[in-house]
């Protein structure tokens, strides 16, 4: 059974079971930190450009309904075709009857978050459809009936041999003793397989990085491709991408894609940066003969104007997820969403409602290292914090939580006793751990000593050597 968000601690705990999973964290974080570090280093304008890429999307969130009719205006002027939809099901319902009315079979996808949020693979494959992930990633997760671990790098939590593995059982037609030498040979065989399925579908159904208002232009960036053969070769091209994405002008795009994959893979630019506009023209050697957007709201309007309208401006970079100690501690299943990570955390209960995900802005230390690399400085602590307060004043968190805490709040409003029981207690745990050192069993502390020793306190308390400092 697919794991869901209100079962975070469990899942979380099963993550760090998984020696697999552990195994293909530990390579693969490091190598996007130090990428994302070096990219920076590199561009001395960055923090300017952080500041511009915040601007611009704080100004076309501010006027959203002017640059999306704008945007829906230029789409049906190139041609094209706008489908608003409300909710995800307006938005399933959407894609399946441009499919239908194709007479498609068989659609190509380009990674799209979106679609992952939709549940729309499932959707056309219940309703005769059937829908072949195309990005290398997508396509192994979805041999194995998994859904993403990252929104970039959807595939993070596998190993070579979970590679290898599923590719031996799922192209039965091949040679059972081919032997797999580099990683470019599972690139061949899947480049092999999807060539047959680019050129017979129908539809292609990409996602898209951002939306144009002044051209009525969409955008992807991809590091194989696979999205330009997607809109490209079939009959029909469909954009399912959420209004958030709609930008002014094709300058204020060029400065969302200078932080975009400097911040996602340390890359100056993806290797392909693709502009959409409309269906096939008179002498345009290729493209689609139908071009359809479907724009998805699904909560996000209602988010405009609230204190989590700030989250509409991610750019769906993961820096956040890349830098996050949680997530680099679980991967992306264990949050049971569509997104994981940081922004997930403040995202899904949106998405969902606080009843259901309301245990991931908990799993956070607020170290605040997502803030600090968001190309768009997105507050995801303070969002999380949101949350959290909603979820207390719901009571949905254990009563045990709710109860330590007002029992910590009556001690804080009283600061002598404060910190007279403090020093009380630091001395006391001081004198019965003086021998070892540390504590391997606490009363009300199990959540702590089940898996690690809680070190004696050592001396006085900081509030005691401050003031102490302070004297001096």
């Amino acid at each position: 059974m697919k794991p869901g968000s209100e079962t975070f601690r469990q899942n979380a705990n099963g993550a760090m079971d998984d020696a697999g999973l552990q195994q293909a964290l530990a390579k693969t974080k490091p190598l996007f930190i130090k990428k994302r570090r070096l990219a920076v280093e590199a561009l001395p304008e960055f923090e300017a450009l952080r500041d511009a890429a915040m601007a611009i999307k704080n100004h076309a969130i501010a006027h959203l309904d002017f640059y999306l009719e704008t945007y829906a205006a230029a789409v049906e002027r190139s041609g094209g075709v706008v489908h608003w939809c409300a909710t995800a099901q307006d938005a399933r319902q959407a894609v399946l009857k441009i499919c239908r009315d194709a007479g498609a079979r068989t659609v190509t996808k380009g990674k799209s978050m979106v679609t992952e949020e939709i549940e729309l693979n499932h959707f056309l494959e219940k309703n005769g459809i059937t829908p072949v992930e195309t990005d290398l990633g997508e396509y192994v997760i979805q041999l194995r009936q998994e859904t993403p671990s990252h929104i970039v790098a959807p595939a993070l939590h596998l190993n070579r041999e979970d590679w290898e593995d599923s590719f031996r059982k799922a192209h039965t037609d091949l040679p059972a003793d081919r032997v797999f030498t580099e990683r470019r040979d599972i690139l061949t065989e899947a480049r092999g397989k999807l060539r047959q399925k680019f050129l017979a579908a129908d539809v292609g159904i990409t996602g898209a990085n951002f939306l144009i208002a002044e051209t009525g232009t969409s955008v992807i960036v991809t590091n194989e491709g696979n999205g330009d053969l997607t809109q490209s070769l079939p009959r029909v091209h469909v954009v399912v991408t959420s209004i958030e994405k709609v930008l002014p002008t094709i300058e204020d795009t060029l400065a969302l894609l200078r932080v975009l994959a400097r911040s996602a893979t340390g890359q100056d630019l993806s290797v392909y940066t693709t502009f959409s506009t409309g269906n096939k023209r008179p002498g345009d050697p290729d493209g689609p003969q139908e071009y359809h957007v479907v724009l998805l709201d699904n909560g996000r309007s209602g988010m405009v104007g609230t204190e989590f309208q700030d989250m509409l401006r991610c750019i769906r970079c993961a820096a956040c997820m890349n830098h996050c100690p949680v997530y680099g501690a679980v991967g992306g299943h264990a949050y049971g969403a569509t997104y994981p990570g940081p922004m997930g955390a403040v995202l899904s209960p949106m998405l969902l409602g606080v009843e259901t995900a309301g245990q991931l802005p908990n799993a956070s230390t607020f170290c605040g290292k997502c803030e600090s690399v968001c190309p768009v400085k997105i507050p995801l602590p303070n969002l999380m914090r949101h949350w959290r307060e909603r979820e207390f004043e719901r009571h949905l968190q254990p009563a045990t939580m709710r109860y330590g805490i007002g029992f910590w709040v009556w001690f804080a409003k009283r600061p002598a006793f404060y910190r007279l029981a403090t020093r009380a207690a630091a001395f006391g745990l001081g004198l019965l751990g003086r021998r070892t050192g540390s504590f391997r069993k606490l009363p009300l502390g199990g959540n702590w000593t089940d898996t690690r020793d809680f070190p004696a306190p050592e001396g006085d308390t900081f509030f005691a050597l401050h003031a102490r400092e302070q004297r001096h």
